[in-house]
């Protein structure tokens, strides 16, 4: 991966962007997208927007989700000790023994999540996974009046492991659900700036809020923008490790490049040019099902206003919502290369409409 990219992608996942508190990484994601852009903006909650070709039809949307998972302070003890709530979907049985980050009004301050040593625990046959709100933090005071000092009810919180390289070509971070879809739509900026191509259509890359807690910042700013088609990048759980059924999930592998989904909100013409982009650029995909819903911002996009011609585009990423994240650089530099050529393939004024 070119340098310069390496280092926006380590900012971007080491920069805290807990859900509903994003503005910090908005901030670095702004500063690199702004580079690529004609204009940028931001709106009343905090989704960002850069856009390339200003005028151009038909406007595409390219969009990825900067918030992270994340507690939030709910409760101080008597002792000092901080209980939490979760925002999103925060898995309480892997938070334990962890360091923490509170992020303050006044900066950040440190903790640990308590963890009862086993030579204390009673031992069970059928010991329970523990619940968020048996959760408590440490921040070394003795009391609710030294602690009430530092955090307050509220504050959000983040675990404090940060990006890495593992070995090959695979990295390891918390969150890089979803700052691989935030770096991807920059960059595919960049490469359409870069390439000089004629474009037809207007390019708006965004990174939207709230996607953790409801897909909301995506329908506020689809609301906002109305696309006339949209491209959303998020992770996808790959199934390459142990105790992962294919049966029952798909066989999605890390390596083997960034996958499409199928039905749903996944417009099919969309679809077929996305996959007829990637044949010609020699792109490997892979291919996913899906039932219902999407579980990512296609499935707030494709139903706003009279429906928006929408596709999912995603990195498969190994050990989802834990502070251990894998992925594969190679398989994150196809998704940029990707969404500039389906960009670059817009005819003047371009629909996508189902055939019938």
């Amino acid at each position: 991966m070119r340098q310069q990219s390496l280092d926006f992608l380590r900012t971007l996942v080491n920069t805290p962007s807990p859900v509903g508190h994003e503005a910090r990484g908005q901030r670095a994601w702004l500063d690199y997208a702004a580079q690529f852009a004609d204009e940028t903006f931001s709106d009343a909650y905090g989704n960002c927007v850069a856009v390339l070709n200003k005028g151009g039809s038909p406007r595409l949307m390219l969009a990825g989700h900067a918030d992270e998972i994340a507690m939030a302070v709910n409760y101080i003890n008597r002792e000092g000790f901080i209980y939490v709530r979760k925002m999103g979907g925060v898995d309480a049985a892997i938070t334990k023994a962890q360091r923490v980050v509170i992020h303050t009004r006044n900066g950040p301050v440190k903790g640990v999540v308590g963890n009862v040593a086993p030579h204390l625990m009673k031992e069970e046959k059928d010991a329970k996974s523990p619940k968020i709100h048996d959760l408590f933090i440490d921040i070394g005071v003795p009391s609710r009046k030294e602690a009430e000092k530092l955090v307050r009810i509220g504050d959000p919180i983040t675990l404090a492991d940060e990006f890495d390289l593992l070995r090959n070509d695979l990295a390891v971070a918390r969150a890089f659900d979803n700052r691989v879809g935030t770096f991807a739509v920059a960059e595919a900026l960049r490469l359409l700036k870069e390439s000089k191509v004629k474009l037809h259509a207007e390019v708006c890359a965004v990174s939207n809020v709230q996607e953790e807690v409801g897909l909301l910042g995506a329908r506020q700013i689809a609301y906002s923008l109305k696309p006339d088609v949209a491209l959303v990048v998020d992770v996808t759980h790959a199934t390459d490790y142990p105790t992962v059924s294919k049966q029952q999930h798909g066989d999605v592998q890390v390596g083997k490049g960034p996958a499409i989904t199928h039905g749903g909100c996944n417009h099919p013409e969309v679809v077929v040019r996305i996959e007829a982009v990637a044949k010609a650029r020699k792109i490997p995909l892979q291919h996913e099902a899906m039932s219902s819903t999407s579980g990512t911002d296609t499935d707030a996009i494709f139903w706003t206003r009279g429906g928006i011609a929408s596709a999912l585009i995603s990195l498969p990423n190994r050990y989802m919502h834990s502070p251990v994240e894998v992925v594969s650089l190679k398989d994150l530099e196809k998704i940029p290369e990707l969404l500039a050529a389906f960009a670059a393939s817009l005819k003047k004024g371009e629909q996508f409409k189902v055939k019938i």
